[in-house]
């Protein structure tokens, strides 16, 4: 039985650990936590279809700049020297153009898609409830402006075979009869799902617990050896690891650990909070995102988890309460019936998205070492793509051709 051993226990490892067990791999996962508390658990639980954009997009430089001084705004980042910053920067200003955007498209469609079809699968063959329902998203929008930016976005969707659907003010009401809502409308995401992240992680974890993955938790890959362009050992946890096959699934942390074989992954964590609080009365039905604030609210286990934010920067356990406040003070404004509170810093979440500079992922076999593939980048939409690319990661060790075309996540692009 081949060996495969996978670097990182977010939503990407545990996927890739599930669909390469079901083939038949014997499958170590080495993480540098407790797997308790990575990006996986504190997002909004989207599933994202519509998210056919990417962040290196035309529109995102100028908006970017102007929310730089502004210390509550969606997107941050922080001024500095640090070469690995300005390297990912100015790949990102290359990749903010119409034609990336064109050209991503379809790839990105297909790889959501595809997680939305494996999460119904996953339900049933996991035998768990981890509160999947397609509802779609409602995205709420105040201003002409973000009017006519969805309104694009929607022509889009449709020449794509996405189904969305722009409403009124009206219409949104109907959608959401037990929230007073302040919008001019909304387009309908009809095509998108949520869930909730640790009801799955939870879910996936005694899976591969109860059926002999071998998982090991506080293992941090401190240094990789490498022989005739192979890894042959990877080490951890005062240990040397040895595989037929590697998968690298590190999140932010993953570009540190391709430096261990001489490759260049451009990454850029980006800082993302969320806070829950609960919500007896049940009154949001529908996902939420409003548009102009980039605030995302989702209704989870009785609650309503708020998450939101981007700041980039160098991996740091700091807490900027303004991002949190700005989080905060967006709500009413879209809906004036919820007024949640600033939360005690014990009950803030935050989490590294691995963000790369051109807004897609990194999915495909290493072009430094031919037993090492890479499934990393997926910035805000780790949760949404996380089974496809576990999936994908099993193909191509299984040596099947990908049910994706994976030339545009080339992990080797920017080398």
């Amino acid at each position: 039985m081949a060996e495969v051993i996978i670097i990182g226990g977010g939503i990407v490892g545990l996927s890739s650990a599930y669909y390469l067990h079901k083939k038949g791999y014997s499958v170590t996962i080495l993480d540098k936590g407790d797997l308790k508390d990575n990006c996986s658990y504190g997002n909004a639980g989207m599933i994202v279809p519509s998210h056919f954009v990417p962040l290196a997009s035309p529109g995102m430089v100028q908006q970017g700049i102007r929310w730089m001084f502004n210390s509550k705004s969606p997107f941050y980042v922080k001024p500095s020297l640090n070469g690995k910053l300005i390297g990912w920067g100015l790949k990102f200003l290359k990749n903010a153009n119409a034609k990336h955007v064109e050209r991503a498209g379809i790839p990105l469609r297909d790889l959501s898609l595809l997680s939305k079809s494996l999460y119904h699968s996953l339900a049933d063959e996991l035998k768990a409830d981890f509160e999947l329902q397609d509802k779609g998203i409602l995205a709420f929008y105040k201003t002409e402006k973000a009017a006519e930016e969805e309104g694009h976005l929607v022509k889009k969707a449709l020449e794509l075979g996405l189904d969305m659907a722009a409403l009124s003010a009206a219409e949104c009401a109907a959608l959401q009869p037990g929230l007073k809502l302040d919008v001019l409308g909304a387009v309908h995401y009809r095509c998108d799902s949520h869930l909730y992240p640790k009801k799955l992680m939870d879910a996936l974890l005694n899976y591969l617990q109860l059926n002999g993955v071998k998982i090991m938790p506080n293992h941090e890959v401190t240094r990789i050896e490498v022989a005739e362009k192979a890894i042959n050992s990877v080490f951890a946890g005062n240990m040397a690891w040895k595989a037929d096959h590697f998968v690298l699934a590190s999140g932010s942390w993953s570009a540190e650990i391709a430096k261990m074989v001489d490759m260049n992954i451009p990454i850029m964590p980006g800082k993302g909070y969320s806070f829950m609080e609960p919500e007896p009365e049940q009154r949001m039905q529908i996902p939420a995102l409003l548009c102009e604030a980039r605030v995302a609210i989702t209704p989870m286990n009785g609650s309503i988890r708020y998450g939101g934010t981007m700041e980039l920067g160098q991996i740091n356990q700091k807490i900027n309460k303004q991002r949190v406040l700005g989080i905060v003070e967006s709500v009413p404004k879209y809906f004036p019936d919820l007024k949640p509170e600033v939360p005690s810093m014990d009950k803030i979440w935050y989490g590294f998205r691995p963000s790369s500079p051109d807004g897609l992922p990194y999915i495909g076999y290493s072009h430094k070492v031919k037993n090492l593939i890479v499934a990393t980048g997926h910035g805000m939409m780790g949760l949404g793509l996380g089974p496809a690319t576990g999936s994908l990661v099993s193909e191509l060790i299984a040596g099947e051709k990908p049910t994706v075309a994976l030339g545009i996540f080339s992990p080797s692009r920017f080398n």
